[in-house]
C-alpha cells in the first residue's frame, strides 16, 4: 500500500494506471475510519482494479462553531484499516497541499443544498463540492463511493457529476448500523453514555414515519409530526430538522406519491447526528 501526501505523486500514479487500462475506485473520507467506511472500501475493492482512499478533514465544509477542532483523528488506525480492506493508495494531504493559496474561483450549490443539513450549515456543501472537484481531478476515478447515511451529500455529488461532466460513476452504498440501529459515525465517540443509549431512537422515529406511509398516510406534515413527537419523547437531543422531500431532487412534496427521503438531524452535547430512510410510494425501503 502506497501513501502519498503530495498531489504530483498521486497524479503520476493515476496516469500510469490509466495508461495500463486499470479501473480506479475512489473513497473520499475525513478519516477516523469505521465500519461504514470499510463498507465503501470493500465495495470499491470488489469492483475496481485499483482503490484510492483519501483522508482529509476539509476545513471548507465546517461552519462557525462547528466541530472542526474536535473532529476525531487517528492516522495509525486509518492506515491499518485501509490495508486490511485492500486499499492500494492513500492520499493524505495537508491543508497547505489542498489549498496552497486563497481560492480564485468559488463554487456555489444552487439546488439540493438549501434543505436538510444545508439549511442550517450555510457554505457546507460549497466546501464539499470544492474539495470533491479537486479530488476527482487529482484521482480521476472511474467510480466514487459514498454512504447513504448522508443522503443529501449523495444527491449533491450526483448533481456535481452531472453538471460538470465528471467521467465518474457515483456508487451509493447503504448505511452501516450498530446492532441497535444507530448509524455508524465518527461522531458517535462524542456521545455520553446516556446519549448513546438514546441515539438509536433516531432511526426508530424515522421508521415510525415510514410505517405511517406504508399504512396509507399521504400527508408529509402528519408523518413529520409523528416522527418529531417520538424523538422528543425518547431523546434529550435538540432536533435540528425533520424533513420529507422528493429524492434525489430534494423538493417539497404535497402528497407522498414518489420516491422520498425522510431525514433528521439531532444535536447532542458534543455531536450532531444525521440519519434518513429513502423509500418509494409503495414503501419498499431503498438505500439508506
Amino acid at each position: 500500500m502506497e501513501v502519498y501526501n503530495d498531489i504530483q505523486s498521486v497524479q503520476r500514479k493515476v496516469n500510469s494506471l490509466i495508461r495500463e487500462g486499470k479501473s480506479i475506485g475512489f473513497v473520499p473520507t475525513m478519516g477516523y475510519l469505521h465500519e461504514g467506511h470499510e463498507n465503501l472500501l470493500k465495495a470499491a475493492r470488489k469492483e475496481n482494479d485499483f482503490v484510492i482512499l483519501s483522508i482529509f478533514v476539509n476545513p471548507l465544509q465546517f461552519g462557525d462553531g462547528e466541530d472542526l477542532d474536535h473532529y476525531p483523528r487517528d492516522e495509525e488506525h486509518d492506515r491499518k484499516t485501509a490495508e486490511k480492506n485492500g486499499v492500494d493508495l492513500i492520499f493524505l494531504p495537508t491543508n497547505d497541499i489542498m489549498y496552497p493559496n486563497p481560492l480564485s474561483i468559488e463554487m456555489t450549490v444552487t439546488r439540493r443544498a438549501d434543505v436538510l443539513c444545508g439549511r442550517s450549515r450555510p457554505g457546507h456543501f460549497e466546501g464539499v463540492v470544492t474539495v470533491l472537484a479537486k479530488l476527482f481531478n487529482i484521482c480521476r476515478p472511474n467510480r466514487a463511493y459514498f454512504g447513504m447515511k448522508d443522503a443529501q451529500q449523495v444527491a449533491v455529488v450526483d448533481a456535481l457529476i452531472q453538471d460538470y461532466n465528471f467521467p465518474v460513476e457515483l456508487i451509493p452504498v447503504p448505511t452501516v448500523r450498530e446492532s441497535d440501529g444507530l448509524a455508524k459515525s465518527s461522531r458517535n465517540v462524542n456521545l455520553t453514555e446516556k446519549e448513546r443509549h438514546q441515539a438509536p431512537a433516531i432511526q426508530k422515529g424515522l421508521q415510525i414515519g415510514r410505517k405511517m406511509v406504508e399504512e396509507g398516510v399521504q400527508d408529509p406534515e402528519q408523518v413529520k409530526e409523528a416522527t418529531r413527537q417520538f424523538l422528543e419523547s425518547e431523546t434529550r437531543g435538540k432536533i435540528d430538522y425533520i424533513e420529507l422531500l422528493s429524492y434525489p431532487d430534494l423538493k417539497p412534496v404535497d402528497h407522498i406519491n414518489q420516491q422520498v427521503i425522510l431525514a433528521t438531524a439531532v444535536f447532542f452535547e458534543r455531536a450532531r447526528l444525521i440519519d434518513n430512510v429513502v423509500f418509494n410510494q409503495k414503501s419498499r425501503a431503498s438505500k439508506g
